[in-house]
């Protein structure tokens, strides 16, 4: 099989991984502030369900590392296409979700470049 599409696949999901993390990183903290503005919005005491945003703030922070690998991954990626030969960009196209998207034509595109 040819290099550049098989680096093009791994490529592809790398996007995929990083939008993901991404994606649950932003779910995540949407969850952290519904709770803590439910908590204020029914008026009680700090010490209810003290646990739960605590243990969220835990999987927030493991989602944020996990980020951080990935992002390490895409650059030893990166040099790894170097070394086996492939020096020319790899171009693909998807949809990017993202807070900025228009909420009228749900439109949010971009091009994105491999490596």
């Amino acid at each position: 099989m040819d290099k550049v599409l098989v680096a093009q696949t791994v490529a592809n999901r790398l996007f995929a991984t990083e939008n993901a993390i991404d994606t649950a990183l932003m779910e995540a903290s949407q969850l952290l502030q519904a709770m803590l503005q439910a908590r204020q919005d029914l008026g009680l005491s700090a010490v209810v369900a003290d646990k739960a945003p605590a243990q969220l703030s835990q999987a927030i922070a493991a989602l944020t590392a996990a980020r951080s690998a990935v992002v390490e991954a895409h650059g030893e990626l990166e040099e790894t296409k170097l070394r086996i030969g492939i020096r020319t960009k790899m171009i693909g196209y998807y949809k990017k979700l993202s807070v900025h998207e228009d909420t009228v034509t749900g439109v949010s595109n971009i091009d994105r470049i491999a490596g």
